[in-house]
């Protein structure tokens, strides 16, 4: 095995790159693939942590097979049940029958549901440790980061810290898989559209969690996906933690639902009104042209949002109205929104971002604007202060 792929002494990555799937979880675009990432342990017990995607399972067990020459593997440590880290399991089970499997009391549950497997079970708790010869393993379990039973597993004697999904990212490895040997620009936007799409909606939770890690001595994480942090795992860590309290950064977005240019013609005046306060970072779409994920991502990064929509059907434009429900599902806050409503005869829009402000703990700048038909010269100029006026918040 190469020596990129060993973390410390008798640790080794043993995951693999997806560069085929086109959405992850059969929503999200993977531009840049994604990784999965499974980690072996070679001691007086072999130990294996996490395993990958069904279809990738042929190149994973030949690592393994390879890293264990004829030895069996007597723990599978389940951090996340997720079917990307879950899908070898029955394999794994079928090549090594005397394999215990260790995770928490709700790992269990979800061993029965996806592979009926009811046997060798290992039921660990919050903060137990295991001996696997000279070294140690402890677990810390996390419910709700972004499962039930999401957990991580620490070797106290390599201050090594398997993290499950949380401190992941999108975007497959390009060859080595540490962070001082790679390009951090290739993954920096996709660690954001990782985090607000995936664990986004559990932010709360993840900063408590995230903040409990501060009693141990880390000094390498190694995620289910992208990079192992082994010269800088502070950067991911203070990455992640500001991320889950909604800290963002000065610059904004402004986003439109158009049928006709009308409301596009709004919105980059108020796009024009930020440049004018003096934000340089402003990042304009339409909607119906950029993938959500993007879009979720960049109202994670920036301060304010300039959201302006037609009507379509007495509602809001249907693209539109998909963004807003996925950041009232994700909790957004400590954000700046501004709103502009247009319609023909049916003015639903103004009426729909009204509810989402009242739905989430955001700060609204004036003037709203609604106009009817095609944008008027008075609404254009207030357009445009609406997006100074949100620039100067900023």
């Amino acid at each position: 095995m190469s020596y990129f792929n060993r973390l410390s002494d008798n640790v080794y990555w043993v995951g693999v790159n997806d560069r085929e799937t086109e959405l992850f979880e059969n929503l999200w675009p993977l531009p840049k693939g994604v990784s999965y990432n499974s980690y072996l342990i070679v001691d007086e017990k072999v130990v294996l942590v996490d395993t990958v995607k069904a279809d990738y399972q042929e190149p994973y067990l030949e690592k393994i097979m390879k890293l264990t020459e004829g030895r069996t593997i007597d723990y599978l440590i389940i951090n996340h049940m997720e079917p990307d880290h879950s899908g070898a399991i029955k394999e794994l089970i079928r090549l090594f029958p005397d394999m215990e499997i260790v995770g928490n009391k709700k790992t269990t549950g979800f061993l029965k549901g996806f592979y009926d497997i009811e046997n060798n079970i290992k039921e660990i708790n919050d903060k137990e440790t295991l001996s696997i010869g000279e070294k140690t393993l402890k677990f810390f379990i996390t419910p709700m980061v972004h499962w039930p039973e999401t957990m991580m597993t620490y070797i106290k004697e390599d201050s090594i810290l398997f993290s499950g999904d949380v401190f992941g990212t999108f975007g497959a490895f390009n060859g080595s898989i540490f962070d001082d040997e790679i390009d951090l620009e290739f993954y920096e936007d996709e660690i954001m559209r990782y985090y607000s799409n995936i664990v986004g909606k559990y932010s709360p939770i993840a900063a408590k969690h995230i903040s409990s890690l501060g009693e141990l001595d880390i000094k390498m994480i190694a995620s289910t996906h992208g990079p192992i942090w082994r010269d800088k795992p502070e950067y991911i860590l203070d990455k992640y933690l500001k991320m889950s309290k909604y800290e963002a950064k000065k610059g904004a977005v402004v986003v439109y639902g158009t049928m006709y240019g009308n409301t596009k013609r709004l919105a980059e005046e108020a796009a024009a009104g930020l440049s004018e306060a003096g934000i340089e970072e402003v990042k304009t779409y339409d909607v119906s042209k950029t993938d959500k994920s993007f879009l979720i991502s960049d109202i994670w990064k920036y301060k304010g949002i300039i959201m302006a929509s037609c009507s379509y059907n007495n509602e809001l434009f249907p693209p539109m109205l998909a963004l807003i429900e996925a950041l009232e599902n994700r909790g957004i806050k400590n954000r700046l929104f501004g709103f502009i409503g247009t319609y023909s005869w049916s003015g639903g829009s103004l009426k729909r971002m009204n509810q989402f402000e009242k739905n989430c703990n955001i700060n609204v700048i004036e003037p709203k604007i609604k106009n009817q038909y095609g944008p008027t010269e008075n609404n254009l100029k207030k357009a445009y202060q609406l997006g100074k006026n949100t620039g100067d918040k900023i």
